[in-house]
């Protein structure tokens, strides 16, 4: 395994995502909104507001606490009003939806890598290269899965630090990030950046544009919005058991299509539709 030319090639892959404004365009917006804008509007909210209107928000609020793990639970206990608004929000309703990032992330580039070359017709001269097809492979998913998790990354710690700032105000201390998130970061976010590179790859077999490959693998995003539905009704908690075992089912799966994936890759099917 020549590595020096697996990183060769995920380097160019890189430079060209650069260039495609529908590739790195949500990499931008994305972050900007989820690390900022909301938790922003949530925390500053029950800080200006009355508090008649937070104990009216909470309504709801209380059947959704008592419907959580007591681990949980324990840490609204002794919280005011807006405290626990702002803990319930921050902590755990917007956590769910970072998990869009790195799925959405990885598909966005790996779309842009298999079938954006095809479009530009820079493929060829690619797949003459003197690389075999595993490192080929193993190239285009290196650029797809560590912008996708170092971007996932870097929005989390902007989000840390936003919460702090922001509600230090109101807390009077440092409480972000909850335990829940660590799994979150950690575990199941590598796990979704190469669940949307490892489908897109199977995708990318049958499609022959951008946004075809795209379009396709973005619904897997219904996984994720599947986890927020769950969290929002209290069907589900991300806590850090369930997150774990959660993550674990996606990394089987990524195992499973990465297999599957491997084996469809042939340079000489690429060539066929150039």
């Amino acid at each position: 395994m020549n590595w020096r030319s697996i990183w060769a090639i995920a380097k160019k892959d890189l430079k060209e995502v650069r260039q495609n404004k529908a590739a790195w365009g949500p990499g931008i917006v994305v972050p900007l909104v989820f690390a900022i804008i909301m938790p922003m509007m949530f925390i500053i909210l029950p800080q200006v507001i009355p508090v008649e209107d937070v104990q009216r928000e909470l309504g709801d609020l209380d059947v959704m606490l008592r419907a959580m793990p007591p681990a949980l639970q324990a840490l609204f206990e002794g919280k005011s009003l807006e405290q626990m608004f702002v803990l319930y929000m921050a902590g755990f309703m917007l956590a769910p939806l970072f998990l869009i990032m790195p799925l959405m992330f990885s598909s966005v580039i790996g779309s842009d890598s298999f079938v954006g070359e095809r479009e530009r017709k820079t493929m060829e001269a690619l797949l003459y290269a003197p690389t075999s097809d595993m490192e080929l492979f193993l190239g285009k998913v290196l650029a797809a899965v560590i912008p996708a998790i170092g971007l996932s990354w870097i929005t989390y710690v902007v989000y840390i630090i936003v919460v702090n700032v922001a509600s230090y105000p109101l807390f009077g201390e440092i409480w972000f990030p909850l335990p829940t998130w660590y799994p979150l970061m950690l575990w199941m976010t590598p796990a979704l950046a190469v669940l949307g590179i490892s489908a897109t790859v199977l995708i990318s077999s049958r499609v022959r544009t951008f946004m075809e490959a795209y379009q396709m693998s973005a619904s897997l995003v219904v996984l994720v919005l599947a986890l927020v539905a769950g969290q929002i009704s209290g069907v589900l908690f991300l806590g850090v058991g369930t997150t774990l075992v959660i993550g674990s089912i996606i990394w089987l799966v990524d195992a499973a299509l990465i297999y599957l994936s491997v084996k469809k890759f042939k340079r000489s099917a690429l060539v066929a539709k150039l």
